[in-house]
């Protein structure tokens, strides 16, 4: 089955000389959540607002359900709901005001049953009759999403969507995104909070420096990327560790009361049976152990450093 979303070798060179992508690729099937992480400057918003027709791409293509999104403008355009970092909303329209009109934009029917859906399930229904300048910055942020839903797309882009956003409201927000993957609505969401893409995404894409790094299924990123630790307490603090441990990846803490043992979870042999009878050889004792598995935001900061 062909995926929904087919990015192929997109470039954008803007006039100043500033490379903001290079050749970038990417394939996105129905229903999934695909979160694209990367550092301010890294390519993200110019990739989705290429792929919504906002910018023109300076080479490749990108289609949507076949279609190409600048030849079949119209068509791809309809099938893309966009939530944008800015706050950009009629400050003296009433919430349903704006997202009725935002529905007619795209040439359809009133349809209340739908907006009324959309508006419950962001928390918005008491405030449909309210003028978005009288909103929290976090319902303005629920009122761009409805805007987006307005129009019933297939797709759904969530740049930075809960930014501004209280806790409380941000896992609202996830519930919902995770309610519309189950409505069939894909889903591409950038995102500064590892723990939001580590929270909904089906699969993680890396990008920096206007390429991807890296695009995963996120369980299996974490496995073959993610490092575990095994922390021993000693029952003895050590000044140093001795030369007999250095062959393993140690680290001794400043006051010297425990050892770290970082390993690759996918190796064949962790050598964690090796280091414990080396400790007993150097009648190094321990009166506790721990065992910690590398983040999502670890395994970013790594990719990060290593394509710098």
């Amino acid at each position: 089955m062909a995926a929904l979303i087919e990015i192929d070798n997109l470039t954008k060179i803007y006039d100043n000389g500033f490379t903001a992508l290079k050749g970038v690729s990417l394939s996105i099937d129905k229903g999934e959540i695909i979160a694209l992480l990367g550092p301010n400057g890294a390519g993200k918003t110019t990739m989705i607002s290429i792929v919504c027709g906002i910018v023109n791409p300076t080479s490749g293509s990108v289609k949507i359900a076949g279609n190409d999104i600048i030849r079949d403008y119209r068509k791809t355009r309809a099938m893309i709901g966009l939530v944008p970092q800015e706050l950009t909303t009629d400050a003296f329209e009433s919430v349903w005001g704006t997202v009725s009109f935002s529905r007619g934009l795209f040439g359809l029917p009133p349809k209340p049953a739908h907006l009324e859906k959309v508006l419950k399930a962001l928390s918005l229904w008491d405030k449909k009759d309210s003028k978005i300048m009288t909103l929290s910055g976090g319902m303005k942020r629920r009122v761009l999403i409805a805007k987006a839903l307005a129009h019933e797309p297939d797709i759904l882009f969530l740049d930075e969507p809960t930014a501004g956003v209280d806790v409380s409201l941000r896992k609202d927000m996830w519930a919902t995104v995770r309610d519309l993957r189950e409505s069939g609505v894909t889903i591409i969401l950038t995102t500064h909070y590892i723990e939001e893409a580590e929270e909904m995404a089906d699969r993680v894409g890396v990008i920096n420096n206007g390429e991807i790094i890296v695009v995963e299924e996120k369980a299996e990123l974490m496995r073959k990327l993610g490092k575990k630790e095994v922390v021993l307490t000693l029952n003895e603090p050590l000044s140093a560790l001795p030369d007999a441990l250095s062959g393993f990846d140690l680290t001794l803490s400043e006051d010297g009361q425990q050892i770290s043992y970082a390993y690759v979870t996918t190796a064949k042999r962790t050598g964690i049976t090796k280091l414990l009878s080396a400790l007993a050889e150097e009648d190094i004792t321990f009166s506790d152990l721990d065992t910690k598995q590398s983040s999502l935001e670890d395994i970013f900061v790594s990719l990060v450093e290593d394509a710098a």
